[in-house]
């Protein structure tokens, strides 16, 4: 019998359609652009990048049963990572349409397709009960992005919710069955601003930043999830547990060339971090900060995704050994 998953990501996964330009239009300009296609969605680029670490994972989620389909199939199996794909026949892929601009800034639009098609019937429940850790965002099915944790959750496993993109449609009954919570500046504001336990209306990225860190550590306390991972970008993360608070740094020194994809780099790598680490919360972001640092200094989002090889090159050889890479 195949060995049970390490990490199983339920989520979403897209066709990028991703134009490379000097800088972004403005409101009725046209600018010219380099096309660039590839594969992405928030699911499964952190479904690779955890898998490329080494860590055993499988992807969960739903596809229109075309031709892009039969291709993610067969890249994931040359990665030898674990994926499950529900195809929809009446739905098409999902896709997102990616601007970056010449410092690696970009800005995404997004179509579900499929992925708001995901049900519960098409993740195994033995499969969340095997696995060590759970990772899901907010980029496909909410109902079934509820279920997933709640399965997982009472089988002890370690859920993990990126809540990303934001939508107006969240439900904070959600983090009931969250234990590790990792949004990035602008959704950790948007939820002290929506969530009845908090629910400070004129707080926002320059509040934030403005906040002392024993401040900002009592503000995440009220959110009610026993660990929450603030992505701060170059600032690199702030951590809060339930008895303490801490600041991880980002690497400095990497030449950004594209910033797509980073979030979901941290958090594929920060749950490799957890299997690798047995549990150990800031030595999991650790981790999840190489894996993200590494990620922008190429172009595309799975494609960008570091090695296992690349990783022991950046981190050296005594923190490879204490990885186990």
């Amino acid at each position: 019998m195949a060995s049970a998953p390490q990490v199983v990501v339920v989520g979403s996964i897209m066709q990028d359609l991703t134009l490379a330009c000097a800088e972004f239009p403005q409101p009725g300009e046209t600018t010219v652009g380099k096309l660039r296609t590839g594969q992405g969605g928030k699911g499964s680029n952190q479904a690779i990048a955890c898998g490329k670490t080494g860590v055993r994972t499988v992807f969960v989620g739903a596809m229109g049963d075309d031709a892009y389909a039969r291709q993610v199939a067969a890249f994931y199996r040359r990665e030898k990572i674990g994926c499950r794909l529900a195809l929809k026949p009446d739905q098409a892929t999902g896709t997102a349409v990616i601007l970056i601009n010449d410092r690696g800034q970009n800005e995404i639009v997004i179509e579900a397709g499929a992925n708001a098609a995901l049900r519960a019937r098409d993740i195994p429940a033995t499969l969340l009960a095997r696995t060590k850790v759970l990772i899901t965002q907010l980029e496909s099915n909410l109902s079934t992005t509820a279920h997933a944790l709640r399965v997982a959750r009472d089988a002890g496993t370690l859920t993990v919710l990126n809540p990303a993109p934001m939508r107006v449609d969240f439900d904070a009954r959600l983090l009931r069955h969250v234990d590790v919570l990792i949004p990035n500046e602008s959704e950790f504001a948007a939820l002290v601003r929506v969530l009845p336990q908090v629910r400070e209306t004129g707080f926002d990225e320059r509040t934030l930043h403005a906040l002392a860190d024993a401040e900002l550590h009592a503000l995440c306390r009220k959110i009610g999830v026993a660990t929450v991972i603030i992505t701060l970008g170059e600032r690199g993360c702030f951590v809060s547990e339930r008895d303490a608070f801490t600041r991880v740094p980002a690497h400095r020194g990497l030449k950004v060339v594209d910033t797509t994809g980073a979030g979901d780099a941290f958090c594929g790598g920060f749950a490799a971090g957890l299997v690798r680490s047995g549990g150990k919360i800031v030595d999991a972001v650790r981790l999840g900060t190489a894996v993200a640092a590494l990620s922008v200094t190429k172009a595309g989002a799975a494609p960008s995704m570091p090695s296992r090889a690349e990783l022991k090159r950046f981190l050296g050889r005594e923190q490879s050994a204490a990885w186990g890479l």
